[in-house]
C-alpha cells in the first residue's frame, strides 16, 4: 500500500505499508541469505517525493529524478524484476540492482539535464555490461545462513557484508 498525504504547511507524507510480513522475511534472510522483501512501494513513494520537491522549490533536477525513476519503476514491472519467494531466484538485492540499472539508463537518456545525463551515462554503461555477472553473483550468495549480529540492533559491518556482497556493484554505486 502506498499513501501520499499532502500536509497543511506544504509538505508531504509518503509511506508504504509492510502488511506484517517482515519477521518471516528476516527469518528467511537469516536462514537462507535470501531477502524477498519487495521495495517497489518505496521506489514508487520516491517519485511523488521528488515531484513535491520539484514543485515546491522549482528544483529541475528533482523533476528529472522523478520522471526517470517513474520510467525505471515501469521497467521493474515490465520485466518482472521484483523479488521472488524462494532461493535461486531474484531477491531484494537483485531488484535493487535492476532499479539502479534502469534508473541510470533513464537518467543517461533524458535530455532535460545534461549534467545528470553525463554523470549517469558511464554508470548505465557499466551496469549493463556487468548485469549477468552481478545477478549471477547475487544468486550464488543465497542458500546459506547469515549472522547480522542481532535481530533488533544488527551490526553495521555485518549488514554491509550480507546486503552489499558484490564488489563490482558496490564500486559502481560508491563511485557516485
Amino acid at each position: 500500500m502506498l499513501s501520499i498525504v499532502p500536509l497543511m504547511a506544504g509538505g508531504g507524507l509518503f509511506e508504504t505499508g509492510a502488511g506484517g510480513s517482515a519477521p518471516k522475511q528476516v527469518q528467511q534472510f537469516l536462514e537462507e541469505n535470501y531477502l524477498r522483501w519487495d521495495s517497489l512501494g518505496e521506489y514508487f513513494a520516491l517519485v511523488p517525493s521528488f515531484e513535491q520537491v520539484a514543485h515546491t522549490t522549482g528544483n529541475k533536477k528533482a523533476k528529472v529524478l522523478a520522471e526517470t525513476l517513474d520510467e525505471a519503476n515501469g521497467k521493474i514491472l515490465e520485466f518482472n524484476r521484483t523479488p521472488a519467494r524462494k532461493i535461486g531466484e531474484l531477491d531484494n538485492r537483485g531488484s535493487h540492482f535492476y532499479l539502479a540499472l534502469y534508473w541510470a539508463q533513464a537518467l543517461a537518456a533524458q535530455t532535460e539535464d545534461a549534467e545528470l545525463a553525463a554523470k549517469f551515462a558511464p554508470v548505465a554503461k557499466t551496469l549493463a555490461e556487468k548485469e549477468t555477472a552481478i545477478v549471477e553473483a547475487f544468486a550464488k550468495e543465497q542458500g546459506k545462513p547469515v549472522d547480522i549480529g542481532g535481530y533488533y540492533v544488527p551490526k553495521q559491518e555485518l549488514l554491509n557484508k550480507w546486503m552489499r556482497p558484490i564488489p563490482e556493484f558496490n564500486a559502481v554505486i560508491d563511485s557516485l
